[in-house]
């Protein structure tokens, strides 16, 4: 057996502190990232929910303008409306919303942007109304 170096004692722990710190890192790393992809994933939704919504004001229209019915449904999904291409005779809806992540580990905020198009497709019935965005006929 090799005999003990008194400066070698202690060696282990502080290489155990350094893992230690090394892995708490990682892991604050890995929630930010986590909180990026699911922000990003909320954004997608949001954009979806407000192309939708624009599409369907367009098809049947309520009063409403498609843009004001865009940001409604964005901020319903915790975004904010950025543009809306969805003008009064268009057979499409083009949104783009914007959404804050605040982050942990590194610090301060970071915005995703998700953009979405729904498209009015004509009846396949032949019926010179538009279909539903929903495909069914009420």
């Amino acid at each position: 057996m090799r005999p003990r170096v008194a400066a070698e004692r202690g060696s282990a722990s502080v290489l155990a502190a350094a893992l230690a710190g090394l892995a708490m890192a990682l892991a604050l790393f890995t929630v930010d990232l986590a909180r990026v992809v699911v922000a990003r994933s909320r954004a997608q939704a949001a954009a979806d929910a407000a192309a939708l919504a624009a599409a369907a004001e367009l098809a049947r229209p309520s009063g409403r303008s498609p843009p004001s019915v865009a940001a409604e449904y964005a901020e319903l999904g915790g975004a904010h409306l950025v543009e809306c291409r969805c003008g009064p005779g268009t057979a499409e809806a083009v949104v783009t919303v914007e959404l804050r992540v605040g982050l942990g580990a590194l610090g301060g905020a970071r915005t995703v942007t998700a953009r979405a198009r729904a498209i009015i497709a004509p009846a396949a019935d032949g019926d010179s109304r538009t279909a539903p965005i929903d495909g069914f006929r009420k």
